[in-house]
């Protein structure tokens, strides 16, 4: 990810996608997941779905604003002309279009215009359509500007100048970057800050009651290691039974174990301040539950997507699918398959709980004219 990217969804937390085809990872196995287990493998990484349309119905107000966002994004002249795709090839011109046909679509609603486009769907994590579809939000929580007896864990920007920066363990717990000057503000737990680098972006509000937007501001370029996979390797949940509830859980009973734990994953996220929304890998605004952290490989930033996606109740289990038109305007370290999306949840409270169980199958459609 570069500039504002919102880093990593909270499923990325538990369980790095597996990049295997043959079959659904064993991590990701449990009941009622959603798989399709009926679907026939694909010949390749895209499958047209021939006599498929799209309905009117999807054109929420809330995607159609989003969809505004997406073509100033594909409208710079910074933005490749040409994607080359496993077995596709995708023009600038072309996801430009594909933007235009749904505004008009919209505009002068007729029954012919959702057959005016071609829907490629993604092969997914076993090459039969089935993709694991995650969650990340924005969270909030309290800061202070200077550091006392409680508030003394700092939210770091970059260093500048530095060729190799230092891991998680020697930034938070042996203080390789204190006292240059670097520090924004200060929390009461390095949970909380860790949290924070997984979604990429935070709001937190200061000791004048002022909240402020922290979006990323890099990393420190050391791999990203899943904590949920390390509580699972290390028998204390299942895949069943893991969650970002689970992880602050047993870092909660665990005080004594946070260092041992949170230094498992060496990778840190930096932070800067001054936007006033959330905004993604594209630099434009997000909108919840319509737009995406994707792999670029595989989709390019700036696509229209059509998802089946995986609908839960308040326990986390999943109730069935619905679909819902997507907008590639994200990406990140733990998206890097054709099998996973992050789907962006909002800010504060409801968003999170929205993101904490998400991690079921469901099906995606690169949306393409059919000229």
């Amino acid at each position: 990810m570069k500039q504002h990217l919102l880093w990593l969804g909270i499923a990325s937390l538990l369980l790095s996608a597996c990049s295997q085809t043959s079959g659904i990872h064993q991590s990701n196995q449990f009941d009622n997941n959603g798989l399709d287990k009926k679907a026939k493998t694909f010949s390749g990484t895209y499958q047209v779905q021939q006599g498929a349309a799209l309905k009117a119905q999807w054109l929420t107000p809330e995607f159609l604003a989003g969809l505004d966002e997406q073509l100033k994004y594909l409208n710079k002249k910074s933005v490749a002309q040409q994607h080359n795709l496993p077995g596709l090839t995708i023009s600038k011109s072309q996801l430009q279009q594909s933007i235009g046909d749904l505004q008009h679509w919209a505009e002068q609603p007729t029954a012919e215009g959702g057959k005016a486009f071609a829907l490629h769907q993604l092969a997914g994590e076993d090459g039969k359509g089935n993709v694991q579809f995650t969650g990340y939000y924005v969270p909030v929580f309290k800061v202070r500007t200077t550091a006392d007896a409680e508030y003394k864990y700092p939210i770091y920007r970059k260093p500048a100048g530095l060729t190799n920066y230092p891991s998680r363990e020697q930034i938070d717990f042996e203080q390789a970057l204190a006292g240059q000057g670097l520090e924004l503000f200060y929390s009461k737990s390095l949970v909380d800050n860790f949290f924070m680098q997984v979604q990429g972006s935070g709001v937190v509000e200061d000791e004048y009651g002022q909240q402020h937007l922290l979006s990323y501001g890099g990393g420190n370029g050391h791999s990203y290691r899943s904590l949920g996979k390390v509580l699972i390797e290390m028998g204390e949940y299942t895949a069943e039974t893991i969650s970002a509830s689970a992880i602050k859980e047993w870092l909660a009973k665990n005080p004594d174990r946070q260092r041992e734990l949170m230094s498992r994953n060496p990778s840190y996220t930096f932070f800067s301040a001054g936007l006033d929304q959330p905004v993604g890998a594209a630099n434009v605004p997000l909108t919840p539950l319509h737009s995406v952290a994707v792999d670029p490989a595989f989709i390019p930033l700036g696509s229209v997507l059509l998802a089946q996606v995986p609908l839960l109740d308040d326990k986390g289990e999943l109730t069935g699918h619905e679909f819902r038109l997507m907008l590639a305007q994200d990406k990140g370290a733990a998206i890097k398959t054709p099998g996973r999306i992050d789907v962006y949840q909002g800010i504060g409270e409801e968003a999170q709980q929205r993101s904490d169980s998400l991690r079921h199958y469901g099906k995606i459609w690169l949306i393409l004219p059919k000229n």
